[in-house]
């Protein structure tokens, strides 16, 4: 249910954008989800009709983006997404090493502010 605590923190941020820019309403909201999060953008959607009820954002859609896990292998540089195909190792040269650089946040990335 940590979905919900998403939901109120990314409420919170646009609300607070929009009181910066003095918006009379949000239209919506744009959140990506890294794979390799616990997190369930279908949580996401089913929270955020009653974390909006009676704020600015009441009547506003989520959109929400998946974004794969992407690695940059230690041994040859070259950049991957894990799989078990290849027992999550680098596909080119199966190192074992690498740098997770994409997929692991939840993250508000836009607000659509109406004026």
């Amino acid at each position: 249910m940590h979905e919900m605590s998403y939901v109120v923190r990314f409420v919170n941020q646009a609300i607070e954008e929009a009181n910066k820019e003095r918006a009379s309403r949000v239209a919506r909201l744009f959140v990506s989800v890294g794979e390799m999060t616990d997190v369930l953008p279908e949580y996401l959607h089913k929270y955020y009709p009653s974390a909006v009820k009676g704020t600015i954002l009441e009547g506003s859609s989520l959109e929400v983006e998946t974004v794969p896990v992407r690695v940059v292998c230690a041994g040859c540089g070259k950049e991957y997404h894990p799989d078990r195909e290849h027992k999550y190792l680098c596909p080119f040269c199966s190192d074992g090493n690498g740098k997770v650089i994409a997929g692991r946040d939840v993250m508000l990335e836009k607000i659509e502010i109406l004026s």
